[in-house]
């Protein structure tokens, strides 16, 4: 069973807006930190935007796998397409966190890093549209 939040749109775009939010302040904060040149900076505020990433989109994104997809699944078996979908969004997510932080134990905090972290909110802000417009609006409530 899926918390009460995430299967509410409101409440559960708030979530997904508030985080997004929070994940481009810090990759400007990064962004702004390499342009200054500041590296030691950079690498601390990448190691709080992994973080970030991991404790609250992807907590988040465990979450909905773990209950609300499977309930809404189990209500419309027609959504499982929708579903899978939107998994996949959260595995390229996972993915990406991961080849950053693999990146950062070989390498200094440099533009492709940017790169990344751009691609994350992408695949993030077209992830939660999906999920507000395709699953949530055609579940059964």
């Amino acid at each position: 069973m899926s918390g009460p939040s995430l299967r509410k749109p409101d409440a559960h775009s708030s979530i997904h807006e508030a985080a997004l939010n929070e994940a481009l302040e810090l990759r400007n904060l990064v962004q702004k930190c390499l342009h200054d040149g500041e590296k030691e900076k950079a690498l601390e505020v990448l190691g709080v935007t992994i973080e970030h990433w991991e404790t609250r989109t992807l907590k988040h994104a465990e979450a909905e796998e773990e209950g609300l997809y499977r309930d809404i699944v189990k209500d419309n078996p027609e959504l499982e397409h929708t579903v899978i979908q939107l998994t996949r969004d959260h595995d390229l997510m996972r993915r990406i966190v991961e080849n950053i932080k693999v990146r950062l134990q070989t390498q200094e905090p440099d533009n492709r890093m940017i790169s990344l972290l751009d691609s994350l909110v992408i695949i993030d802000e077209i992830h939660n549209e999906d999920e507000m417009n395709k699953l949530l609006a055609k579940s059964k409530r």
